[in-house]
């Protein structure tokens, strides 16, 4: 009996805990020098229904200052069983 609840703990451990990940990705890369001001715009998802806030390029660019973008990276956060996915978009540029 033990053993059973030993194992399902650790089960349930392991499933806790596999489900946290970060992925950053180029989206674009322009001809424009990379300049010196850097934006971010971001947003986070709860249960794929629930979410908030503008993760896009141009709010990102505004945020920033930005009028000349150079590069645009895209980093997408899971959370913890996938309940909540965080977006996060950063732009580089004059």
């Amino acid at each position: 009996m033990n053993k059973i609840i030993v194992v399902m703990a650790l089960a349930a451990i392991c499933f806790l805990v596999a489900g946290c990940a970060t992925i950053t990705s180029p989206v674009v890369a322009t001809t424009n020098p990379v300049g010196s001001k850097v934006g971010q715009a971001s947003g986070k998802i709860w249960l794929g229904v629930f979410g908030s806030a503008d993760a896009g390029i141009q709010a990102a660019a505004k945020n920033g200052g930005i009028t000349n973008i150079s590069t645009v990276d895209f980093t997408q956060k899971l959370g913890i069983l996938g309940l909540w996915v965080e977006y996060e978009t950063t732009v580089t540029g004059e």
